[in-house]
């Protein structure tokens, strides 16, 4: 009974808790038994995307194939990239696209063709999972062997947008002038860029039997942004086939400078030499075949980031420039007009002479100062070679108020019997100055046995190649622009094997100064017989003579009458 009465009392202790849990369960819920809370989705893992520094100071990257271009583009500038997009090669506009997108990603942009072994050696270099492909007609998503996710997109605004993290506003590129803004597009803000022409018809249409219904609900991960390249300089050329090469110069941060195909010369213009200055840049990349054969190219880069411009702009002197000069030296009228009057007015008389050449050509005008730095001398002297040296330190006030308003100097070398490298070499601290070239007389250049205006002097074009070496070996070094070498000849025998002559150097400018006096004709015929087997590329001066020449050409003469048409006009 006992056992009963425990089992009954058990039942009533067990009914009205039951009844407590059905009634009052609602309204209080039931205590050790919380409600269930809505799970939230994992927050996706953002993505790496990472830099890196170039070893060595210049990289020229030059395959003419804009996929092994590309290919180089990424392996110089990313060290690791989860997220890559690429584009197909041949198509400038998708490529235009992508580009602008890896620049606001900060991820390579890769090229895809047939061939693809490169490539996927590539995103295996970069550990990329994900790939993000713009070009085509459809929308697609897969996942390959090694588990790396592909998604292939339209080039079109709306689709790439439709898979990015993040919208980006659109803008149109009119003409031909894609690549130019992609060189300058702004990470920051981010804008994807399609060329103006472009329709909405095939790139954009996308029937729903082509579209995969899980990928349009898909957008990438995010990205976290790379350090950026800031000091490193990425030259390209201005041709389509760079177009992802800049996209991931820029995209590392790289600044990029474009220059001209047909002339890819950075020390060029002196728009070029201020853009390059400007990046400040300590790693370069050149990209373009072009500057696969370009001689001296690490000298070029390295003048044009010091930023020093020529007198007239640039770092180059021909084409593209006139030069002016009045000859003589200092305080010796009888020598020539450039020391008939002080300093100052031959500042003013170089001006006024070269701004009369401006109305009759299409050069720019620069006025120059032919200086005799070492004067043929009737008498020995004390070292014995018929000439007299100028200080350095005596010349350097003139030289330098002609730098200082915007005039090129060339010194003069009249050796005697010296030579012309024994005498270029004293005037090294004035050669070391950006406007500052050099001038050789062989008129005045005496063999051992030889006086003055006895003969005329002549030299082998040996003794001429040393000076060319010497000379370019020293504004290498000093990372100098190009200088002016002048070579003065009025006869053929005045400068033997000229067909010699080294024109291997950059760094030079060669003129062949045609130094006639006389009537016209004469001097006309000088002119013509002295560019007969010349060699190749080497710029051409002229001289008019106040008092010997019969007439003195006036400016618009000169410009008109002499074929071809001079890069330097002396007065004296």
């Amino acid at each position: 009974m006992v056992e009963n009465g425990a089992r009954a009392q058990r039942r009533r202790v067990a009914v009205p808790l039951l009844l407590c849990l059905v009634v009052l369960g609602p309204l209080i819920g039931c205590v050790g038994m919380p409600s269930p809370v809505p799970s939230t989705p994992p927050t996706p893992v953002a993505l790496v995307s990472r830099t890196l520094q170039p070893g060595a100071f210049l990289t020229v990257i030059d395959d003419a194939d804009p996929v092994a271009n590309a290919l180089a583009v990424s392996a110089a500038l990313f060290d690791r990239a989860e997220l890559v997009l690429t584009a197909p090669a041949g198509d400038a506009d998708a490529q235009l696209l992508a580009g602008s997108a890896a620049v606001a990603l900060g991820v390579p942009l890769l090229v895809t063709s047939r061939e693809s072994a490169a490539l996927d050696r590539e995103l295996t270099r970069l550990g990329a999972s994900t790939v993000l492909s713009i070009g085509g007609t459809g929308l697609e998503k897969t996942k390959s062997a090694d588990a790396r996710t592909q998604l292939w997109v339209p080039a079109t605004i709306a689709a790439v947008t439709a898979v990015l993290p993040r919208p980006l506003p659109g803008s149109q590129v009119v003409g031909t002038n894609g690549l130019a803004r992609l060189a300058t597009l702004d990470a920051n803000t981010g804008t994807l860029l399609t060329p103006a022409s472009a329709t909405t018809g095939a790139r954009s249409s996308t029937s729903s039997a082509t579209r995969d219904p899980v990928a349009m609900t898909d957008t990438l991960p995010r990205v976290t942004r790379p350090r950026g390249l800031s000091d490193v300089l990425v030259l390209a050329t201005d041709a389509p086939a760079q177009l992802a090469g800049v996209a991931t110069a820029r995209a590392a941060g790289a600044a990029v400078v474009l220059v001209p195909i047909d002339q890819p010369n950075p020390q060029a213009s002196a728009e070029l030499v201020s853009e390059i200055r400007a990046s400040a840049a300590t790693t370069v990349l050149a990209l373009g075949q072009p500057f696969a054969t370009q001689t001296s190219l690490e000298w070029k880069i390295r003048s044009t980031l010091t930023g020093t411009q020529l007198p007239g702009g640039g770092q180059t002197l021909f084409p593209g420039r006139l030069l002016v000069a009045l000859y003589g030296t200092p305080g010796a009228p009888v020598l020539g007009v450039l020391g008939e009057q002080g300093l100052p007015e031959t500042i003013a008389r170089a001006q006024q002479t070269a701004a009369a050449y401006a109305p009759h050509t299409a050069q720019t005008v620069v006025p120059m100062h032919e200086i005799i730095a070492t004067v043929a001398a009737a008498d020995a002297g004390s070292d014995g070679n018929y000439s007299n040296e100028i200080p350095a330190d005596t010349l350097r006030p003139w030289v330098e108020a002609a730098g200082a308003a915007g005039q090129y100097v060339v010194l003069d070398l009249q050796p005697g019997r010296s030579d012309f490298l024994s005498q270029a070499v004293q005037y090294q601290s004035l050669l070391e100055l950006p406007y500052v070239g050099l001038a050789l007389d062989p008129e005045w250049r005496l063999g051992p046995n030889q006086r003055h205006l006895v003969q005329i002097g002549a030299v082998d074009v040996v003794e001429i190649n040393a000076v060319i070496r010497w000379l370019a070996a020293l504004t290498s070094e000093k990372v100098l622009p190009q200088k002016l070498l002048v070579l003065h000849q009025f006869r053929s025998s005045m400068i033997t094997n000229r067909a010699l002559l080294d024109l291997s150097h950059p760094e030079i400018a060669p003129l062949i100064h045609v130094d006639g006096l006389g009537s016209q004709p004469d001097k006309q015929a000088t002119w013509s017989a002295l560019h007969k087997d010349a060699p190749a590329g080497v710029a051409w001066g002229w001289k008019n003579f106040y008092d010997e020449d019969t007439p003195t050409l006036s400016p618009e003469q000169t410009m008109s009458q002499v074929v071809p048409e001079p890069d330097l006009v002396t007065y004296q």
